[in-house]
């Protein structure tokens, strides 16, 4: 809780084949996940979510994001349950979640229904991040975060990260930059062939 763990390693380590199998994406060989001291048995990645995990993933366009979807659609994704109420959803409530997600995370689109195709790397990336929260998760595993975004966009993911950890959020952060690593994690770990 409240803390950056930051994976490092070249490509081909094994980072995000780890972090895969930590929210049920790939199957663990061995190994326990213990969350908040008990045991988690992961199998699916439904099994993460239920218990608090979200996943950043490295190709945010192929496997965070629906590109020809809008923003709105993209940001309550990950928490349909919530807005939906006898088999259809309660759009007043879905649009106001969104509307706070675009505004916490300043993510810079003319509107709610823009398609997030048309939006910038670093707003493409906010807007990932912001499904997750909107779910209110305990753990946050980003991988990659800030690869193919601007300088100015990086500086707005750091500080958002930094913030999060403040607030109580635990951080699993990936990355193959070696000074992002050491600038953002509270500890580290090195992978080396798995």
């Amino acid at each position: 809780r409240g803390e950056i763990l930051g994976i490092y390693g070249l490509v081909g380590a094994g980072r995000t084949e780890l972090v895969r199998a930590i929210f049920g994406e790939d199957q663990r060989d061995k190994g326990e996940i213990i969350i908040e001291g008990k045991p988690a048995p992961i199998k699916i990645p439904h099994n993460a979510v239920s218990r608090g995990i979200g996943l950043v993933p490295e190709d945010r366009s192929r496997q965070g994001l629906l590109l020809s979807q809008s923003v709105k659609n993209n940001i309550t994704l990950a928490n349909l349950k919530k807005y939906a109420h006898i088999g259809k959803l309660r759009k007043k409530q879905e649009e106001r979640a969104a509307e706070t997600q675009v505004r916490s995370m300043e993510i810079k689109t003319p509107s709610l229904d823009q398609k997030v195709m048309f939006l910038s790397g670093g707003n493409q990336q906010k807007v990932v991040l912001g499904k997750w929260l909107e779910r209110r998760p305990k753990i946050l595993i980003l991988d990659e975060p800030t690869r193919g975004i601007d300088v100015g966009a990086k500086a707005e993911i750091h500080a958002l990260m930094s913030r999060l950890a403040a607030d109580g959020l635990g951080i699993i952060m990936i990355s193959s930059e070696l000074p992002e690593v050491l600038g953002m994690s509270d500890r580290i770990l090195v992978m080396n062939q798995g």
